[in-house]
């Protein structure tokens, strides 16, 4: 038999005490009986019947496992490139700090709750480049989030779909992810300066590649920052950054994906994290283990039975 947790000093500090107050409560109806001249021999079967249905309440406590169980085990691997827009739009704080701030603490969050998956980071602008391949890493992959910057961009815009041409390279050229269950995902405002070969999107889904697009910031847009200005346009005008989700919604649709919506609560990270974990693809690792199963509803069975019986049953103290 195995137990669940250990026989701790909690369990004492209760055992200790029921024996005391029992032994006291005892001393107590024996020392009346005698002055009433009679016998309290009935209390002494009541101590072992509440002692017994304590024990059993302990064990209960303490999650014993006995008896095996066997079960065939499957795990399925995982690799994804994280693209992530670093144009200037990206400054935008319709999104509370900024979008690209608000995506780089998504991205820890994404990493926290799927240790066991291997995550790539792709920079998105004029010029996309690997910042990090794949790796279970998660800490070194966190510390080049923290470098992540708009000022990484060359020109400030930004080709969306190279970056996911050359996500779906590193996926397929390398040799570990042939087995694994490969997707992009793409963090962006939606804002793309060239168009998008629905040929690219055709070899995304004959790859097995899907392809996630988080759509960051809000329809009414907000101005960008550029030192104790904004950023303008050849008139001398304000910018306004919008989120531009149909866009976004299209490539997730060609890409035989899914589009989420990034919100200031970070709700969104638990449903990336359902997408990613819903895709299906051939287990990488089957193996057969043999494990105990917790059987603590014996024992509390048996305790809840051994108290109604002591409720029910009346056993005479004195004896008249």
């Amino acid at each position: 038999m195995t137990w669940l947790y250990q026989f701790s000093r909690t369990e004492i500090i209760f055992i200790g005490l029921f024996i005391s107050f029992y032994a006291f409560y005892i001393w107590r109806t024996f020392r009346l009986a005698s002055q009433l001249n009679t016998a309290a021999w009935g209390v002494i079967p009541k101590f072992f019947l509440r002692g017994s249905y304590l024990t059993l309440l302990i064990i209960a406590l303490l999650g014993p496992s006995f008896g095996e169980a066997e079960g065939d085990f499957a795990t399925t691997g995982r690799d994804t490139f994280l693209v992530i827009d670093i144009s200037r739009s990206m400054d935008a704080s319709d999104v509370v700090p900024t979008r690209l701030e608000r995506i780089k603490y998504g991205i820890q969050q994404l990493c926290d709750t799927l240790p066991a998956e291997r995550f790539g980071l792709i920079l998105a602008s004029s010029e996309s480049f690997v910042l990090s391949p794949l790796t279970n890493d998660h800490d070194a992959l966190k510390q080049f989030m923290r470098e992540v910057h708009t000022s990484l961009s060359p020109t400030g815009g930004t080709e969306l779909c190279n970056s996911i041409e050359l996500a779906r390279q590193k996926l397929l050229t390398d040799p570990a992810t042939q087995r694994s269950v490969k997707s992009i995902i793409l963090f962006s405002d939606g804002e793309n300066f060239s168009t998008c070969e629905r040929s690219s999107l055709t070899r995304l889904r004959s790859a097995g590649v899907s392809l996630i697009t988080v759509g960051v910031g809000t329809e009414s847009g907000a101005s960008i920052r550029a030192g104790r200005d904004f950023v303008r346009d050849n008139d001398h005008q304000v910018v306004r950054s919008r989120l531009n989700r149909q866009f976004l919604q299209d490539l997730a649709r060609n890409g035989r994906g899914q589009y989420v919506e990034a919100d200031v609560n970070d709700r969104y990270v638990n449903e990336l994290v359902g997408v990613l974990r819903s895709l299906k693809g051939r287990a990488v690792d089957q193996h057969r283990v043999a494990v105990s199963t917790n059987k603590y509803y014996y024992f509390l069975l048996a305790a809840l039975g051994l108290i109604a019986f002591d409720l029910i049953i009346t056993i005479r103290t004195f004896r008249l």
